[in-house]
């Protein structure tokens, strides 16, 4: 595992971007699938919601392997979507997910302590956000302690998709050398992480502001901002991959999912 400086946070960014133009139609329709998948899994109540958070490191995955693909000079395609559920290792990336939501609904759970269970209520759908019903509670402190309370684990799952699926690492062992890996690169996360809370953020909200002064009209704001919001979300996730790559070096080529 290689250890980084701090600037390499910024140069997944930048590296996220170049992948993502290379392909940007193929990536398009890969975003696409994904969030058909996601409206599909909807349909099933409550299930729905918890299988779409399971699946959440299969979906990831595609997107990685888009990105190593891309490296092999393939072409990326909706059917990459189903890597991760086409690879033998499938069981153990489930536990992941399981593991993954886990985490989260530990972490929700741990927001009751500073809001009295606003936070939890809203994402559980038994409260509407709206202003009367978060005026005058802790949500926004809640939501920051239940973030504090997830870094640990996500630390501990950020790399441990790629090293179970391409590297064939026991789920315990794949988590474990995530969590050692991503401690070890902490300064690059930082800055990592400071620069998606700028372009994928604040610049969003910056187009908003313009346009609404310039324009005022809020179709022509949706119109704008929705594509920026979905090329700045596909970028973050082809952002992973790099990542991976800069700290667990280039792996080796493995048979494509690009058969039919």
């Amino acid at each position: 595992m290689n250890k980084l400086p701090a600037n390499t946070g910024w140069l997944w960014v930048k590296q996220g971007y170049q992948y993502f133009k290379q392909q940007p139609m193929e990536f398009s329709l890969l975003f696409l699938s994904y969030l058909f998948s996601v409206l599909i899994l909807g349909f099933i109540p409550f299930l729905g919601q918890l299988l779409a958070f399971i699946f959440l490191p299969l979906f990831t995955l595609s997107f990685m392997q888009a990105c190593r693909e891309i490296d092999q000079g393939a072409r990326v395609h909706p059917r990459l979507l189903l890597f991760g559920f086409r690879s033998p290792q499938v069981v153990k990336l489930l536990q992941l997910g399981m593991l993954y939501l886990i985490a989260a609904v530990t972490a929700l759970g741990a927001s009751t302590l500073i809001d009295d269970g606003v936070l939890w209520q809203v994402v559980t759908g038994q409260m509407e956000l709206t202003a009367k019903n978060v005026e005058g509670t802790n949500m926004s402190a809640a939501m920051l302690f239940a973030m504090l309370i997830y870094i640990p684990a996500l630390l501990a799952f950020w790399f441990a998709g790629p090293l179970i699926a391409w590297q064939q690492m026991p789920l315990f062992k794949a988590i474990f050398y995530s969590f050692i890996a991503s401690v070890r690169a902490a300064r690059a996360f930082f800055v990592y992480g400071i620069a998606w809370f700028a372009v994928g953020g604040i610049l969003p909200t910056i187009c908003s502001v313009l346009i609404a002064a310039i324009i005022g009209n809020p179709n022509m704001i949706f119109m704008i901002v929705m594509p920026l919001s979905m090329v700045l979300t596909i970028i973050l996730y082809c952002s992973f991959y790099p990542s991976y790559k800069s700290i667990f070096g280039q792996a080796d080529a493995i048979e494509s999912s690009t058969i039919s």
